[in-house]
């Protein structure tokens, strides 16, 4: 069975536009999926990135177009400029981690719904009873959120230790057991052609 790690972080909006398509693709190929949420500054600071607030004006004024055009594109609600961002991003981290570790719900849902949250629901995905509602609405425990932090900031970090050895520099970031690397949402076709065998 074709194996992805899936690099992300539940602060990036290019995660929030991936949707459900990731997910749609490792079903389509029988695909495996390990969920590896992660730091994203603390990625950027690791592999020659900025933080978007200290990237150069040019390069602001374009994400801000760029996210739109996508956003438009997918028809997808979004907001540029969410009421809680960034925020604190491990809380949610650790539920996911928590979640893939208990089973029984829809991780894939999981990971969309805090997105989501975030970037359409003017809500701070750092709060307890958004993170649970969350988890309930993907069919898993809301006490996840409370008895999964050790483990979860344990995995947590070494995600970070994982993405980088891995050459994992963005998110959305998908890598196969191959060591095939894709970067982007928009990468989400040539990864569906690649399991395919197709690239």
């Amino acid at each position: 069975m074709t194996h992805i790690d899936y690099y992300f972080s539940t602060i990036s909006p290019y995660a929030y536009l991936a949707g459900d398509r990731f997910e749609a693709v490792a079903k389509k190929h029988g695909a495996k999926v390990t969920y590896k949420p992660l730091d994203i500054m603390g990625l950027f600071g690791r592999t020659g990135g900025t933080s978007p607030k200290d990237r150069h004006v040019s390069r602001q004024e374009y994400r801000a177009q760029e996210l739109e055009r996508q956003a438009q594109k997918l028809e997808m609600d979004f907001n540029l400029k969410p009421a809680h961002w960034p925020t604190n991003a491990a809380p949610s981290s650790y539920a996911i981690i928590a979640a893939q570790k208990a089973g029984g719900g829809d991780l894939g849902k999981l990971c969309q719904s805090v997105l989501r949250a975030c970037w359409a629901g003017e809500q701070d995905i750092a709060q307890d009873e958004v993170v649970k509602t969350c988890l309930s609405e993907a069919g898993f425990d809301p006490a996840l959120a409370d008895s999964g932090l050790l483990v979860g900031a344990e995995t947590y970090s070494r995600n970070l230790e994982d993405a980088v050895s891995a050459g994992v520099f963005g998110s959305p970031f998908y890598v196969t057991e191959t060591g095939a690397r894709f970067w982007g949402q928009d990468r989400l076709e040539d990864l569906d052609l690649h399991l395919a065998g197709k690239l």
